[in-house]
């Protein structure tokens, strides 16, 4: 039981963490901020993060939901459609971005053209879906443990005071609107996963596990970056995190961020890929066709596309979650 837990949660850590989780963005834009009462909102997110992931993962397990979709006609009703429609869009656009971000990593800290990164990025991605959810458990194994354990070490070596300050109301807002979208996202794989566990006092400890290090993460990764002066003038604040009290881990830093961003990336396109090889006789060619577009994609121009929908996945986020906690667990 305890094994498989462990999976699920590493599962659950990894498909969440991504591009703006790695670089120190995205805690930055929700919760460092705001200064110490940033501690009390991951708190309340790790907490927010361990029910409401842990309730999904039961409900899912409950309906014998096979996808995202199944999840979402039972939530959303009528709707579903429309719904699971404009997912669909949205996880292929993030998980586009994904894979540049991928690019972005091996043109920016390893001085290779992006199209190398790219082109490694989807081969490795084509044979870790060969073995589908087997293969994602896997990746995860590896690359989440490296993650923590390396979060621990930056936290420890840049603690100290964080000043109180008051933050616009606003603020306490951020918990429910990070792990709304997070788990938004994160469902793609997440359901599938619930409805291979037959035993769910092991999903609930999966859910509490990767809930809990989740706010362990969020909370190293808080502490090292209050210490940063002019915070939201970096556009990679982490890494300046490194250089300045791990420098010489900074090769491995680049690896964690590649990491975590491909844990993300293979979770979206394990969604995708599930759903388009329904539709077509010849699943393989699906995938290859799914990454060559994606390649596509991530080559034009789409921050505009991506200004637009991820507000209103935002918006459709929270009704998810608010769906989530309304309705009736399935008996």
């Amino acid at each position: 039981m305890w094994m498989r837990a462990i999976q699920i949660a590493f599962v659950y850590v990894g498909t969440v963490v991504g591009a703006g989780f790695a670089t120190g963005k995205e805690i930055v834009q929700f919760f460092t901020q705001y200064g110490a009462i940033g501690m009390v909102m991951i708190a309340v997110s790790g907490g927010l993060f361990i029910f409401f992931g842990t309730r999904l993962m039961l409900m899912a397990n409950r309906l014998h939901a096979r996808s995202y979709e199944q999840l979402n006609a039972y939530l959303f009703g009528k709707v579903s459609v429309v719904v699971n429609i404009f997912m669909f869009v949205v996880l292929f656009s993030v998980t586009s971005v994904m894979l540049s971000g991928a690019g972005a990593v091996f043109e920016e800290q390893l001085h290779m053209p992006a199209y190398v990164g790219l082109l490694f990025t989807m081969a490795v991605t084509f044979v870790t879906m060969l073995f589908g959810l087997n293969g994602i458990l896997s990746v995860n194994m590896v690359v989440v443990p490296l993650m923590i354990v390396f979060s621990l070490a930056i936290a420890m070596m840049n603690g100290g005071d964080i000043v109180w300050t008051k933050p616009p109301f606003a603020a306490f807002f951020s918990p429910f609107a990070y792990v709304a979208f997070n788990l938004a996202m994160a469902q793609v794989v997440l359901v599938p996963l619930a409805t291979e566990v037959k035993d769910e006092r092991t999903i609930r400890l999966g859910g509490w596990l990767g809930g809990i290090l989740l706010m362990g993460i969020l909370f190293s990764s808080h502490l090292a970056l209050s210490l940063l002066p002019d915070l939201q003038s970096y556009s990679i604040p982490m890494a300046e995190v490194v250089k300045r009290s791990l420098a010489s881990f900074y090769g491995l830093y680049v690896v964690i961020i590649y990491g975590e961003i491909f844990t993300s990336f293979i979770a979206g396109v394990f969604g995708l890929y599930r759903k388009l090889a329904l539709f077509f006789r010849t699943p393989i060619f699906v995938l290859i066709a799914l990454l060559m577009a994606m390649y596509a994609f991530s080559l034009v121009g789409y921050h505009s596309l991506l200004t637009m929908l991820y507000p209103l996945f935002g918006y459709m986020s929270i009704i998810f979650i608010f769906l989530l906690f309304y309705r009736k667990m399935p008996s």
